[in-house]
């Protein structure tokens, strides 16, 4: 209870009359924003609402600023999959000799073949790419080692023969994506080449991947570790989506569905 009538203090309410139901619900996000278990959370403000129904009955306060302020988050929302049909036009559609065309054709095939987060992308070395494997540096400076597609393997051979040694600058260093003015291509730079080419985002990609594979047979543990989450139960969301396509999919080909 301090706690909640210090951060009263904070906000310069002194006075348990004044106490409204959105300071309440601003205390809970700021527990929330400094990483309170939810159930901590859940405890503290049973404690606050049973402090004012003692003062409610005691006259002390004409009513209770702790009800009804809800402590479950909110559902996190369903990872958004392109369909595999748009993404392989959107991947064909870029088709030229141009240096920066044949980057951004590797860096989409790569980008739909591994899964990988924009920030993992920019990270890349030429030496992370071994025949069809390649070893992406993750959060927490984890490693995994994932395979890489036929076209992406042949999109990526295409740039680093034909593309990159027209694009890069002797300070690009090893980066394997570099930027028209010969640099290391940025995650800026990544998400600028996905909006043009594709109209979306590096993680639309990713989410894709994920779903796509969940289609098509694969277990969760797999996609687990090709995503590299820590967590199963992070990559457990695309489960709601793979159900969803499982239904569709029933619904269309069962004759009594």
């Amino acid at each position: 209870m301090s706690v909640f009538l210090d951060f009263c203090d904070r906000l310069g309410v002194d006075d348990l009359e004044a106490i409204e139901r959105k300071t309440v619900r601003r205390w809970v996000a700021n527990l929330d924003t400094r990483g309170y278990a939810r159930t901590s959370i859940a405890r503290k403000v049973s404690t606050v609402r049973s402090f004012f129904e003692f003062c409610v009955k005691r006259a002390i306060v004409v009513a209770n600023p702790a009800v009804g302020v809800n402590t479950a988050r909110p559902p996190r929302p369903l990872p958004h999959a392109l369909p595999s049909r748009a993404v392989a036009e959107a991947i064909d559609s870029v088709d030229s000799d141009d240096p920066a065309a044949i980057r951004d054709r590797a860096l989409l095939e790569l980008l739909y073949s591994t899964g990988m987060r924009v920030s993992e992308v920019a990270g890349l070395t030429i030496g992370d790419v071994d025949a069809d494997l390649i070893t992406i540096t993750g959060k927490g400076q984890r490693q995994r080692v994932v395979p890489v597609g036929r076209p992406a393997r042949r999109a990526l051979d295409r740039w680093l023969t034909r593309g990159r040694p027209e694009l890069a600058a002797p300070g690009a260093g090893g980066a394997l994506f570099v930027g028209v003015r010969g640099g290391a291509l940025d995650q800026r730079g990544i998400r600028r080449i996905l909006d043009r080419r594709m109209a979306s985002f590096p993680h639309a990609l990713r989410h894709s991947f994920a779903t796509h594979l969940l289609e098509g047979g694969a277990d969760l543990r797999t996609v687990q570790e090709l995503l590299g989450h820590v967590d199963l139960a992070t990559t457990q969301i695309y489960t709601s989506v793979t159900r969803d396509h499982l239904r569709a999919s029933y619904e269309r080909s069962h004759p009594r569905a």
